[in-house]
């Protein structure tokens, strides 16, 4: 496949992960921001003008950033995070619903927020959803939206990826982890016990480009690590990869304070989440554990 790669909200952590190795594949892509740059088009020019010419791919990546540290947990941030996420899937959507040529997919992310924390229930693809949070209730609009009056889906697949904390150098968890690690003051939150759903950046985005580039791939994957690690064993593997200790347990009432509780089950809480339909469909993680992703990670560092 060759031609244009449309990327909504590429300026990220991922995205920015993500343009640098489609331009390794020869594609060109083109960013759908609100930031002016020479690739980039703005949504209103999205909405005005349509799908760019020879638009094979189109991938969302747009987001207000959920764990931005900053930002209080305010009833006006969490209508920016909904609707940073629902309008900009709709509004690709749609273009992909009004162009005379098709692109072959699109591509959507997600989350594992879909999941009722519970730490014995192991969830796949398949498990059903229910609306029972802020979280929950934002995924299942985010992925009604990548699907919205989709006309002739035949000729458009859709695959929605629900991703897990993305593990990489320099964005994401790892960003705000690295420092206090790095110190020796890392730790799990709380006793640790709760499970994190995670996966390494350059498996996400392989994920996204084997979703782009193989036509038997559409419906739901969960964009995780196939080994099921809780918070502790993740803090332990990050922290022997710095060659430092994490013996300080960050007591999970501190997230509360600083995020608020609602968005502090991000961390406090998680779930078992497995990958199995993106496995059937043939997919290799190259980091399928956290011990070799961490090392990795701060390899790379």
């Amino acid at each position: 496949m060759s031609g244009t790669v449309l990327v909504g909200g590429g300026t990220g952590f991922i995205g920015n992960h993500l343009i640098k190795a489609l331009k390794n594949k020869n594609y060109a892509v083109k960013i759908v921001s609100r930031m002016p740059g020479p690739v980039n088009i703005s949504w209103q020019e999205l909405n005005s003008r349509g799908l760019p010419q020879n638009t094979v791919a189109v991938v969302n990546l747009a987001g207000q950033n959920v764990m931005d540290f900053k930002r209080r947990w305010t009833t006006g941030f969490k209508q920016n995070v909904f609707s940073s996420r629902v309008n900009t899937t709709t509004s690709l959507a749609e273009a992909i619903n009004k162009a005379s040529t098709k692109p072959k997919v699109y591509v959507a992310m997600s989350g594992v927020g879909a999941y009722k924390p519970d730490s014995n229930k192991e969830y796949d693809e398949c498990s059903p959803l229910e609306n029972f949070d802020f979280f929950s209730k934002l995924v299942l609009e985010w992925e009604k939206a990548a699907t919205l009056d989709l006309e002739s889906k035949s000729n458009c697949r859709v695959v929605t990826i629900r991703s897990g904390v993305v593990l990489g150098k320099n964005g994401g968890m790892i960003k705000q982890l690295y420092l206090p690690f790095y110190l020796g003051l890392g730790g799990p939150v709380g006793n640790g016990s709760q499970y994190l759903p995670w996966i390494h950046i350059k498996d996400l985005v392989e994920l996204i480009l084997y979703s782009i580039e193989n036509d038997k791939v559409e419906g739901v994957l969960n964009g995780v690590a196939p080994q099921l690690c809780t918070n502790k064993e993740f803090s332990n593997a990050f922290a022997k990869a710095l060659k430092r200790p994490a013996l300080i347990p960050i007591p999970s009432f501190i997230f509360n304070l600083i995020l608020g509780t609602e968005r502090a089950k991000m961390i406090t809480t998680g779930q078992k989440v497995i990958p199995q339909r993106t496995q059937e469909f043939g997919f290799t993680f190259s980091f399928p554990d956290v011990v070799s992703a961490c090392r990795n990670i701060v390899k790379e560092a």
